[in-house]
């Protein structure tokens, strides 16, 4: 089948050739300039991008959209393939078959010999394949944990990490001791007017503020997702109700935008 075919093709089983084969073709000589000028370096900000704006669709249950972003999110695998495939280093087939061979690795009490009955066994068994794997035995615990991720989200997975050595708080109580010590810190750095004082202790409590988080089992990137979404609709509340009083925002008082701001938690 040539590349035009494939790119026509309306069988189902073919549409992931095909994707490759409208990919190969925007690359190709004759092609898209947009397509043909792209680098692994030069695609990061679609990668991230196209990755918060799935993430969004499934905070927001827009199915109907999820589809269609995972779409754009597939389309950046197959496009660092393509570049790496030219360069000769590795394929799409190469990264399924990469994946594949790690699943089924990683998942010895489905596809081999092993006792994994719960969650947590499971997690703990798939860590431990995970570091003899890297070799990473003779590394610090841990080393190469969540690299690249947002801080918010590697605070969490530092924490969670360390916690199965046992390096953890026995209950909530002792984080909410924490982050009122740290709240303590914070405001004997900002008392001494020590800016690199107050930025490091801003961040151990934003760190315990985490630790919390992964206490009640919550996820701190969809906490802080739904903070901002409440504060976004409530200073639209806000702004609304100023304008019917025929008040803009670059005028309004503090006193006026706060009696607002009350009535839009209501």
């Amino acid at each position: 089948m040539t590349d035009a075919e494939m790119m026509d093709s309306p069988d189902q089983a073919a549409q992931i050739a095909r994707l490759r084969a409208i990919m190969h073709r925007l690359r190709a000589p004759g092609g898209c300039p947009w397509d043909a000028e792209q680098t692994h370096e030069s695609l990061i900000p679609n990668l991230i991008e196209e990755t918060h704006e799935t993430v969004d669709t499934i905070r927001r249950g827009d199915h109907e959209h999820l589809k269609e972003e995972l779409g754009d999110l597939l389309l950046q695998v197959v496009f660092h393939s393509e570049l790496a495939e030219e360069a000769g280093r590795f394929n799409l087939d190469d990264v399924a078959r990469g994946i594949s061979d790690k699943l089924v690795r990683r998942h010895p009490h489905v596809f081999a010999q092993s006792d994994a009955a719960t969650s947590d066994a499971v997690l703990q068994q798939w860590d431990a394949i995970k570091r003899a794997e890297k070799g990473d035995g003779e590394q610090p615990y841990l080393h190469g944990v969540g690299r690249g991720l947002p801080a918010l989200l590697r605070a969490a997975k530092l924490q969670k990490k360390a916690s199965k050595t046992g390096f953890d708080w026995p209950d909530e109580g002792g984080v909410l001791d924490k982050i009122r010590e740290e709240l303590g810190e914070l405001e004997a750095a900002i008392a001494s007017g020590d800016d690199a004082a107050i930025h490091d202790e801003l961040g151990d409590l934003m760190f315990s503020v985490v630790n919390l988080a992964r206490f009640r089992k919550t996820d701190p990137e969809v906490l802080m997702a739904a903070a901002n979404a409440k504060f976004e609709q409530r200073f639209a509340v806000m702004e609304r109700a100023l304008q019917l009083q025929g008040i803009g925002l670059a005028d309004a008082t503090l006193d006026q935008m706060e009696r607002e701001w009350q009535n839009a938690k209501i």
